[in-house]
């Protein structure tokens, strides 16, 4: 993007499907003709694809959910920041949080000559049986999921970041989110993948009930708030959500709360006042069985109120639904390789206030 055309800001969030799969132990990227790990993509498609994605969203910094792992072999920063020296990237630098259990981490890869962050996990560690309130994300959250008067244990399998981050002397707070998924994995019959996915759909919203304390704290001592990444939900996209009243997603933008307290995100809010019309999508799968394409509204990036004064602007960069994307054959078609996902960007044009003045 020309600097005269460059937002003052540009985060993004995007999760890319196997993007552990690409790299070997010592981070570098895998570009043969193997097979990736998504489906009929062979390894240096999905890399080229995914250099193409990156570089045409030229953010300052992205929040890439499913990152490559981090363990005793593997290094999260280190793949990324080869991957970003590979693409020619300006933002070739990569943080990470709490490493998860999984082979999918929460990462946020920044141009350092744009943006400072730094690791800065929020609340006290709870101990082993959990805590309520707003525990620190490594640790576990009590709630009564299923309202019989006996709070039950959740954890993250992927802890969210918590990063601080200066620009231009302005402090943002960013959250990185990787909500568990509701899919009923597991279920061998009708009846247990019902249970599976009520099950499943309690744990996300206790997940969300968590964050949502988190936001709460950041907001009520005014803090700028972004919080961003893939919830694994969306209002109206499944069945269950009658009966629990709300989508994860409405209790984290606090829609029941007084508007200081709100987060805000204009693609949740279409899909909340226009449940039976046309909504976003920021994701698109493939269902053998009944052989057709399913999209979902699953990745967000929602904002505090002082930033919804910044002239902030959004993005899905969705292939099939933004038009702007059809005169770029070559980033069409890397949109639809790289991922199951599409990435999302946010824009802010003018700064925050004024940063407070250095006293002499």
């Amino acid at each position: 993007m020309p600097a005269a055309a460059r937002p003052w800001l540009r985060l993004a969030t995007y999760n890319v499907e196997w993007f552990n799969a690409l790299f070997d132990d010592a981070g570098r990227p895998l570009d043969d003709m193997q097979p990736s790990a998504r489906y009929g993509i062979t390894r240096d498609r999905q890399l080229t694809a995914l250099r193409k994605v990156f570089s045409a969203l030229d953010a300052d910094g992205v929040m890439v959910i499913e990152a490559p792992d981090t363990n005793g072999k593997r290094s999260t920063t280190r793949a990324l920041e080869r991957f970003a020296e590979s693409a020619g990237l300006r933002a070739r630098k990569a943080i990470i949080g709490y490493p998860s259990d999984t082979e999918q981490e929460i990462a946020f890869l920044y141009d350092p000559d744009r943006l400072t962050p730094r690791h800065d996990p929020q609340g006290d560690p709870a101990p082993r049986h959990g805590a309520h309130g707003a525990p620190r994300f490594d640790t576990a959250f009590r709630y009564d999921l299923d309202a019989d008067g006996i709070s039950e244990t959740i954890r993250f399998s992927k802890p969210p970041l918590e990063l601080a981050v200066t620009c231009d002397g302005h402090a943002l707070r960013l959250i990185g989110v990787h909500a568990k998924s509701k899919a009923p994995h597991g279920g061998r019959d009708g009846t247990e993948s019902i249970r599976i996915a009520i099950e499943n759909r309690r744990k996300q919203l206790a997940q969300c009930l968590w964050l949502r304390e988190r936001v709460v704290r950041h907001l009520t001592a005014g803090d700028s708030l972004i919080v961003l990444g893939d919830l694994n939900d969306g209002p109206g996209l499944d069945e269950y959500e009658k009966l629990f009243g709300h989508s994860g997603v409405e209790v984290v933008l606090g829609l029941d709360g007084p508007p200081d307290l709100r987060l805000f995100d204009p693609h949740a809010a279409m899909a909340i006042t226009q449940r039976m019309g046309v909504a976003p999508s920021t994701a698109r799968f493939f269902i053998a069985p009944q052989n057709h394409w399913f999209s979902a509204l699953l990745d967000f990036i929602m904002i505090s109120p002082d930033l919804c004064a910044t002239a902030p602007r959004w993005r899905i960069w969705h292939p099939h639904d933004d038009p702007a994307l059809a005169d770029d054959p070559a980033l069409w078609a890397a949109l639809l390789d790289a991922s199951d996902h599409f990435p999302v960007t946010l824009d802010l044009a003018a700064p925050l206030a004024p940063p407070p003045a250095t006293p002499i």
